[in-house]
């Protein structure tokens, strides 16, 4: 079984209980499916689970190199040097990351409101930038963003490999065909 959710904010990926906080068990209540990776409490977007230890792992693990889109809202306008360093890979201390695909984009069209909407500041600016990594370490896109100088506001992951997050509401999930085109 393949599953694609869309995990609305602040919801953690786990079904254990998390006093005061909504799991994944608030929405999903098919047995023995695991997420196939992580998305932090206050990033949103699309999360793929099996029951497949074989899928999952595929999925997950940054060597088998698929491909996650995320559309970041970030404060300032990056100019072309700051795309740049994401583009050449990111120096972030503890590791360098691959390089990524980078580019600014308008607001993505039919996005969901956030609640709680993000901070509005009247002289900061914000802009749209769509990431394509193939690792996915903990916060990685968060931490780039921040590292080439414009911290990340809001955080979707808009696909994994050919499976899309459009058209799937927050909180909504689906059952995908089992050879569904997750990768390629």
């Amino acid at each position: 079984m393949l599953i694609a959710f869309n995990k609305p904010f602040d919801v953690a990926c786990k079904f254990s209980p998390d006093p005061g906080r909504r799991t994944l068990a608030n929405y999903i209540q098919v047995k023995d499916v695991y997420p196939a990776g992580r998305l932090d409490t206050d990033s949103e977007g699309l999360m793929l689970l099996t029951d497949n230890g074989v899928l999952q792992a595929r999925i997950a693990e940054p060597r088998h190199d698929i491909a996650k889109v995320y559309w970041a809202q970030v404060e300032g306008s990056p100019p072309a040097a700051a795309l740049d360093q994401l583009r050449q890979g990111v120096n972030l201390g503890d590791f360098t990351t691959q390089p990524a695909e980078a580019k600014l984009i308008q607001e993505p069209r039919d996005l969901w409101p956030r609640q709680p909407p993000i901070r509005y500041r009247a002289r900061i600016p914000t802009t749209w930038l769509e990431l394509t990594i193939r690792e996915g370490k903990n916060r990685q896109v968060r931490r780039m963003t921040a590292k080439v100088g414009f911290p990340t506001l809001r955080l979707i992951r808009a696909a994994i490999g050919k499976v899309t997050v459009t058209g799937l509401a927050p909180g909504n999930w689906c059952e995908l065909a089992p050879d569904a085109p997750w990768s390629g």
